[in-house]
């Protein structure tokens, strides 16, 4: 690695979906870093639809992070917490934003069990000018180990999320093709 990227950090992440793969099995490009990853049930949609299973297509930046433990990264991140929670409830004005629980609107859990969201990267999918119905909660996160698919996010395994978190520069943008 080069002294100039190693102070500026990498800002692009192509995401592939991988040719002759399942919809849901893709490759993620950050510098001269290649990464199997999961995305979305369905694969790549530019018709995004809430409980599609699927990953939209654009160029998407990192907003910020929740980590279950600090790591080092250049990008804004917080700890999470327990009862953190994401708003997927298409009927609510909440549509799409973080939420405290407890909450009787339709949610995913941010602090999970099984270690999938110990690293949540939001996305700014749909969030500046949310569109309810059009998909939330899409997140860059940790995959399974077998990388099955995700409801929509991007996902990686522990060992690469380790490896790409540190190298990611701040503005960094996440590009599903």
């Amino acid at each position: 690695m080069s002294i100039a990227r190693a102070t500026t950090g990498v800002t692009l992440l192509r995401v592939a979906r991988r040719i002759g793969g399942k919809p849901h099995e893709g490759r993620l490009a950050a510098g001269s870093l290649v990464l199997p990853c999961a995305i979305g049930r369905s694969g790549v949609t530019r018709d995004k639809r809430e409980g599609d299973g699927a990953t939209p297509a654009g160029r998407w930046r990192l907003l910020y992070f929740y980590l279950r433990r600090p790591c080092p990264m250049r990008l804004p991140w917080r700890r999470a917490r327990p009862d953190d929670i994401w708003c997927d409830d298409a009927r609510s004005f909440l549509y799409n934003r973080p939420l405290r629980a407890p909450s009787r609107l339709g949610h995913e859990e941010i602090w999970r069990g099984d270690g999938l969201y110990h690293v949540v990267g939001v996305m700014d999918y749909n969030i500046v000018r949310r569109v309810r119905g059009r998909g939330s909660a899409i997140f860059f996160h940790i995959a399974t180990d077998d990388l099955g698919p995700t409801a929509g996010c991007v996902a990686l395994r522990a060992r690469d999320m380790a490896r790409l978190l540190p190298r990611l520069a701040r503005g960094a943008t996440i590009y599903v093709e």
